[in-house]
Parts: C-alpha cells; sequence; structure tokens
C-alpha cells in the first residue's frame, strides 16, 4: 500500500496502558502505526518518548484518582500531538472481600480508580476529542457490571457505573461529534487473574468450565473489540456495550 493510501495515525490515550488489556490496546495501537499515550500510575518518568518507537509512544506517569494530574497529562499530549482522537480508559484494580467487611477505604479507591478516574479523563479529554472527526471514547466494563458475584459488590457497582457514564455521556457529547462505547470483558488471562489465582482469590476450573469457548480471553482478544469500537467501522456505533466473554453471561445450559 502506498503512503498516500494510508489512513492517518490515530492520536490515542491509555488509561492504564502499562497492563493487562490496557497493555494489550497499547500494543495492538503501536502495531498498527498509531500514536499512543500511556497514562499509568507505574510510569517511572513524567514524560518520555520511547525511544525504540520514537514519537509513536508518550508514556505519562499519573493517577487518575487526581483530577488535576490527568487534566496535567492531557495537556501534554497536546503539545506534543496537538490533539487526541481516542481514549481508552482501561486503569482498574480489584480488591474482592467480603462485603460486610467491607472497609471505606477499599470501597473508595475501587469508585476512585474505575468510575471517577474515567470521568477525569473524559473531561480532560473532550476540548480535544470535539476537535477530532474520529472521536471515540471506549470504557472498559467487565461482566461483573451484569451479574451478581459474591466478594466483587465494589467492582461489580463500578463496573455497572461505567457503562451508565458511557449511556450518559454517548448521549450528552454526541453534538460534538463524539462517540462513546465499552467492552465488558469476561476473564481474561492477564497477570492479574493469574495473581488472584495463585493466592486462592479466584478458581479457574468452574470459570472455564461454565464458558462455552471453554477458556479464558487471551487480552490481544479484547484489545481487538476495543478497537473496533475506537474506529471508522464503529462510526455508527455509540452508547453501546460490547460483551466480549466467551458466552459466559448467556449460558443457558443449566437449565437442561
Amino acid at each position: 500500500m502506498s503512503t498516500e493510501n494510508r489512513p492517518t495515525p490515530l492520536r490515542a490515550v491509555v488509561t492504564g496502558g502499562r497492563s493487562g488489556i490496557g497493555q494489550a490496546c497499547t500494543d495492538a495501537l503501536l502495531n498498527q502505526g498509531h500514536r499512543v499515550a500511556v497514562l499509568d500510575i507505574s510510569n517511572d518518568t513524567a514524560s518520555q518518548i520511547d525511544s525504540d518507537t520514537q514519537a509513536q509512544l508518550l508514556n505519562l506517569r499519573c493517577d487518575v484518582r487526581d483530577r488535576q494530574a490527568v487534566f496535567e497529562a492531557f495537556a501534554a499530549v497536546q503539545d506534543q500531538w496537538g490533539g487526541c482522537d481516542v481514549l481508552i480508559n482501561s486503569a482498574g484494580i480489584a480488591r474482592p472481600g467480603p462485603s460486610e467487611t467491607l472497609l471505606p477505604e477499599d470501597w473508595n479507591v475501587m469508585v476512585d480508580v474505575h468510575l471517577t478516574g474515567a470521568m477525569w479523563a473524559c473531561q480532560a479529554a473532550l476540548p480535544a476529542l470535539a476537535a477530532s472527526d474520529r472521536a471515540a471514547i471506549v470504557n472498559i466494563s467487565s461482566v461483573a457490571g451484569r451479574m451478581g458475584m459474591p466478594h466483587r459488590a465494589s467492582y461489580n457497582a463500578v463496573k455497572a457505573g461505567i457503562e451508565g457514564l458511557t449511556r450518559s455521556l454517548a448521549v450528552e457529547w454526541a453534538p460534538h461529534g463524539i462517540r462513546c462505547n465499552a467492552v465488558a470483558p469476561g476473564y481474561v488471562d492477564t497477570s492479574f487473574t493469574q495473581l488472584l489465582e495463585e493466592s486462592g482469590q479466584l478458581d479457574k476450573a468452574p470459570i472455564v468450565s461454565r464458558t462455552p469457548l471453554h477458556r479464558f480471553a487471551h487480552p490481544a482478544e479484547i484489545a481487538e473489540s476495543i478497537l473496533f469500537l475506537a474506529s471508522s467501522a464503529a462510526s455508527f456505533v455509540t452508547g453501546h456495550t460490547l460483551v466480549v466473554d466467551g458466552g459466559l453471561t448467556i449460558d443457558g445450559a443449566w437449565y437442561v
């Protein structure tokens, strides 16, 4: 393909882009020639261009709970690339435990990282997205947002909140030309789920058994769905949550 026929690279921001699904999104975007700004609390430096990918990757250390830090990170993206076309809100944590002993600090950090952090990123991205003709937000929900799962009350609540936020912004910001969707993964084979399994907080066998495709997803499979919603292939899709769970939430085999 000649360079004249290649689409202009997207300018994407990925929160939580240093691990799990966020890392898979970062890798997929870079592999497709797009530019990616990673906002992640684990980054060591305040701002640096990755030398291996030249100007494609911008690492920004940022705690999404800190509204000012989020806005400063988006200002750095604006200075570096002159705008933003895609926001992927992937920052997240999990703190499973019994609801009756859930501590205020554990509840608050889940709300702040998942839901409040996504809101601050959306607010900070709004001016740049409104100026883009390819503007898209993709939030990361979960099947936990639509299922009752023991010891996951805070996680279930924030993921349901993410889907509500997605629908609201899709309607409110449509006049700006901004599409807002979500992806709700099932169980994904990430380093985090592996740690939960090793610590005894997650039993993989019954989940695999109940999932019609009989496996966990690979992070790259979730990233492909996210990138679809962020692309022009989904140009008339907004306010939608795409469930990518191997059939977990629709399996009715227990009935027979």
